[in-house]
């Protein structure tokens, strides 16, 4: 995995492309901030801001950048119909 690049993983628990995304980062050793939509609503306006859309799964790679702050580098929705190239982001090819 990059070690440049965090993830944060917006899921719901009945959301089955979630589960494999989850499954999927489990399985690779990589680590992510997992935001359950499904046990906080305050994350819907989270992921409006961020994503423009309440879709799930959602990624959102970010970069550290000066004085500790995050900067987003990319953002996925979806995990099977992107998964190429999320594996490309995690340098998985």
């Amino acid at each position: 995995m990059s070690q440049e690049l965090m993830i944060e993983l917006y899921t719901r628990p009945t959301c089955s492309d979630c589960q494999a995304a989850k499954e999927y980062l489990a399985e690779q050793h990589i680590e992510y901030n997992h935001k359950d939509v499904g046990a906080d609503e305050t994350l819907e306006a989270e992921m409006k801001e961020t994503f423009g859309s309440r879709i799930v799964p959602a990624f959102a790679f970010y970069k550290k950048g000066l004085l500790g702050k995050k900067k987003m580098v990319k953002s996925l929705i979806g995990f099977e119909q992107n998964r190429e190239e999320i594996e490309e982001l995690l340098d998985m090819k």
